[in-house]
């Protein structure tokens, strides 16, 4: 693990932008809306479910944070995969991490356009989906200072509106709203208990929240174009998971405490739900806004993941030496574009055939997130040993409780395949996760052989797939 940062090659992201990128990252339509099916099958149990993946994602991002501060990449997990696994490790997850990322871009803005296209129905969705595209390419294509302003404002107006949620929730329980009865905490227990469909229920919710707190690794692919790695991240790290506890639990409490936990309305959005009954008008479109900028939030977020990674891949051979090009005000234009053009296809695509491709593509990288943080606590356990045996190497952040906890974080994650696998549609999930996983180490194997051998004949090396040697030859992979 090396213990000297790399000096970013535009370092304009400040430690504010890089907190509220996660932040952001980590507040999606997964909670606006998402969370009203945990609800509906845990429920008040879900305040438990969120509780848990929340303490999961503490274990993974103090993890992470450790790596980031000792190396700042933009490849981040990747990077570290391959220091710890080997380099087809590193290839698999940051290739899995791209191809999710490309994905989740054109499900968000089919998601945003479906939204979009109510209000105006002469102009198709996917029109709309193609114009978030290029309006949120364009963004990215500016200097990262731009995108660092542009993502802030977009994930401070999704902060306002979850503090704001916070807020007139708990006026509610309180009884502090004119014309609304105090509500307290009874629908915690009045229905059937705070279990009421047992430990089964629990779980089912678990499986589904779990996946909420997807995109808070944005923070330490981030990290690497700050103006100091180490500080962004360990400030950023701790700040992000705060908060994003405060809001998930948060919010969880008062969707359960407000209405009773069966309720059809909380199901479907339980946001409007709870802000309906406090009387607030026109909160139907209200929300639909901020679930469109959750959405593009989110967008602007995973092109900005997805080009990064493509970029550090580039760096280490693994993707092709264009990737790297730049244009004048610093950014990876190339990364960005190759990066849009596949997600602009699966656009088309799902605009063709909408029942057949987006739901298969989803089922693709579903479980993408649990691969994720399987890599980033392998490789920290597997890094932190390393380098507790070498006392010339100096961690700025250590994850506490070592290894103690990072052993729990893969023992959970462990926990959350099984129950996925007793989930049908979870399993179906995985398992398709999972062949596109193999699918890719069997392609970069064979790549990589492929290079050794031309190499091995006197070939011009390709400009793909470098040898291991070469990996750790790079300055960032360098331990001083």
């Amino acid at each position: 693990m090396s213990s000297t940062p790399v000096a970013p090659k535009t370092a304009s992201l400040n430690t504010r932008q890089i907190t509220m990128m996660g932040l952001g990252g980590a507040i999606g339509a997964g909670l606006f809306i998402g969370s009203g099916q945990a609800v509906a099958v845990a429920g008040p149990s879900v305040i438990l479910a969120f509780a848990l993946a929340g303490f999961l994602v503490i274990l993974i991002m103090n993890m992470l944070g450790e790596m980031a501060a000792a190396n700042p990449s933009s490849g981040s997990f990747s990077v570290y995969a391959t220091k710890a696994m080997g380099p087809n490790a590193g290839a698999i997850i940051g290739w899995l991490y791209w191809i999710q990322g490309v994905i989740v871009i054109a499900a968000e803005a089919t998601g945003a356009a479906a939204i979009i296209g109510g209000w105006f129905p002469g102009v198709s969705q996917g029109t709309w989906s193609l114009v978030f595209v290029a309006l949120l390419t364009a963004v990215n294509l500016a200097n990262v200072a731009r995108f660092g302003q542009f993502e802030y404002w977009f994930s401070f107006l999704k902060v306002a509106a979850i503090v704001a949620f916070l807020g007139i929730g708990v006026a509610i329980i309180l009884g502090l709203v004119p014309g609304v009865a105090a509500t307290g905490l009874s629908n915690l227990v009045a229905h059937d208990g705070f279990l009421p469909n047992g430990v089964v229920g629990l779980c089912a919710g678990l499986l589904m929240v779990i996946f909420a707190f997807g995109g808070i690794e944005i923070v330490a692919i981030a990290a690497a174009e700050s103006d100091d790695p180490r500080t962004s991240i360990r400030k950023a790290v701790r700040g992000v998971l705060f908060r994003v506890l405060v809001f998930y639990v948060g919010s969880a409490l008062v969707m359960v405490s407000v209405l009773p936990w069966y309720s059809p309305e909380l199901a479907a959005s339980p946001f409007v739900a709870v802000l309906s009954f406090a009387h607030i008008p026109w909160i139907d479109s209200i929300m639909a806004l901020v679930v469109v900028i959750a959405l593009l939030s989110a967008m602007n977020a995973n092109i900005y993941a997805a080009s990064r990674m493509l970029l550090s891949l580039s760096e280490r051979g693994i993707a092709p030496r264009v990737i790297q090009v730049r244009n004048r005000n610093k950014t990876p234009y190339v990364a960005v574009t190759a990066s849009v053009i596949l997600c602009t296809i699966a656009v088309v695509m799902n605009y063709l055939a909408p029942d057949l491709v987006m739901p298969m593509l989803l089922n693709a990288v579903g479980s993408t997130l649990l691969v994720t943080w399987g890599f980033i606590a392998l490789s920290q356990l597997i890094l932190r040993i390393r380098a507790d045996k070498d006392p010339s190497i100096h961690l700025p952040v250590r994850m506490p409780g070592f290894p103690y906890l990072s052993i729990l974080a893969l023992v959970m994650l462990a926990g959350i395949v099984v129950l996925a696998l007793f989930d049908p549609a979870s399993r179906t999930q995985l398992i398709a996760t999972l062949g596109l996983t193999v699918a890719i180490g069997v392609l970069n194997a064979l790549a990589q052989r492929r290079s050794r051998r031309r190499m091995a004949d006197g070939a011009a090396l390709p400009e793909a797939q470098p040898s291991a040697p070469a990996e750790e030859s790079r300055p960032e992979n360098r331990v001083s």
